[in-house]
């Protein structure tokens, strides 16, 4: 259970510094993914610049309770992102869905921890 409670955190960097840098450096792959550069895809570079942050400090921090505090808010946002995006094509999409199912795996280990 502990490697995927560090696993988790990791992904979630592992995903963010390519996707951070091309939303910054405005890569074609970043538009053909999130649409041109406006004030809604800078809002989500902050969202993601601060989701990569705190996991890289929780992975320092170590406390579980904040790692699966995270990995909830994550899973919600990125299970209704179909809904709020309209379609299963997108690569932002897919990815998002194949993230929660990882994430939904720790939180599983660490309520099932937590619970005996």
């Amino acid at each position: 259970m502990r490697i995927m409670i560090s696993l988790s955190p990791l992904l979630n960097i592992a995903v963010l510094i390519p996707v951070c840098a091309g939303l910054i450096t405005d890569a074609q792959w970043a538009r053909d993914a999130y649409g041109d550069g406006t004030s809604a895809r800078g809002i989500l570079l902050s969202i993601y610049v601060a989701i990569g942050t705190l996991s890289a400090l929780l992975l320092w921090i170590g406390d579980v309770r904040m790692i699966a505090a995270l990995l909830l808010v994550q899973v919600i946002y990125k299970v209704t992102t179909p809904l709020t995006v309209g379609t299963f094509q997108n690569p932002v999409v897919v990815t998002n869905l194949l993230i929660a199912a990882f994430h939904t795996a720790t939180l599983i280990l660490i309520w099932k921890r937590s619970d005996g």
